[in-house]
């Protein structure tokens, strides 16, 4: 199952590798301790978080700045949670870490292994647990790395944070090619698209976040509908 597991988090690996580069570069640029940004990674471990932390404590922010700003742009993540609640209450107390460590791309990585391999509650609590921890790990190997190179390189990293949206891009089309309700998919795209138009660049995301949770309320018997012709009544959608 580690195997297994280590396989299927390999383009995370490939993604998260050098965007801890970039940030631990970008973090030993603050002059600050090498193991606070070693600290961050273990117990922060989110990656638009940790670049919005650097950019913040550039500007000397409050606590109190940081602690919302923060707070708002992985607001997300709960969402994530509630997503895997029926899985996770079968799990022992990995469930805890598991729910720490829900990134955008672990959190993808779940949601396929759910819609395609067939695994035993067991299995699927070692498999949830392996992908956590392994992309963890990933995670704190590259700020690492990024540190160390930090101290003793001088060159512009500018542009290498987008590997996190590029990865997050490729995990989201395999689930999309893996679920069979693409519905919700088809919303988020259409409000992707309508909120960067019309939804002002600082206040993208948590207005994408309010507005996806107010349509998925609203459309939620459309969303889960059966569909009697496709499938003869025995599916749902």
């Amino acid at each position: 199952m580690f195997f297994q597991s280590f396989l299927q988090t390999l383009p995370v690996l490939m993604g998260y590798l050098p965007l801890g580069i970039a940030f631990g570069i970008l973090f030993a640029q603050m002059q600050f301790a090498w193991y606070y940004g070693i600290l961050c990674a273990v117990f922060v471990f989110t990656g638009a978080g940790q670049f919005l932390l650097i950019s913040l404590l550039s500007v000397r922010a409050g606590f109190l700045q940081i602690a919302v700003a923060l707070f708002l742009l992985n607001m997300r993540h709960m969402f994530y949670s509630l997503a895997l609640l029926e899985e996770l209450k079968s799990f022992g107390v990995r469930k805890y870490y598991i729910l720490f460590g829900l990134t955008d791309e672990t959190f993808a990585l779940l949601k396929s292994n759910q819609a395609t391999l067939n695994l035993s509650p067991k299995e699927l609590e070692k498999n949830y647990f392996y992908i956590t921890l392994l992309n963890h790990l990933y995670w704190i190997l590259g700020c690492g790395i990024g540190i160390f190179l930090g101290e003793f390189l001088r060159f512009s990293s500018e542009g290498v944070e987008f590997v996190l949206t590029a990865l997050f891009s490729v995990l989201t089309l395999v689930l999309l090619k893996n679920s069979k309700n693409k519905k919700p998919f088809f919303i988020a795209f259409a409000l992707g698209v309508l909120g960067l138009i019309f939804f002002p660049s600082d206040k993208f995301l948590i207005l994408a976040l309010v507005c996806g949770v107010v349509l998925l309320i609203v459309l939620k018997k459309w969303i889960v509908r059966v569909d009697f012709r496709a499938d003869g009544g025995n599916n749902r959608a």
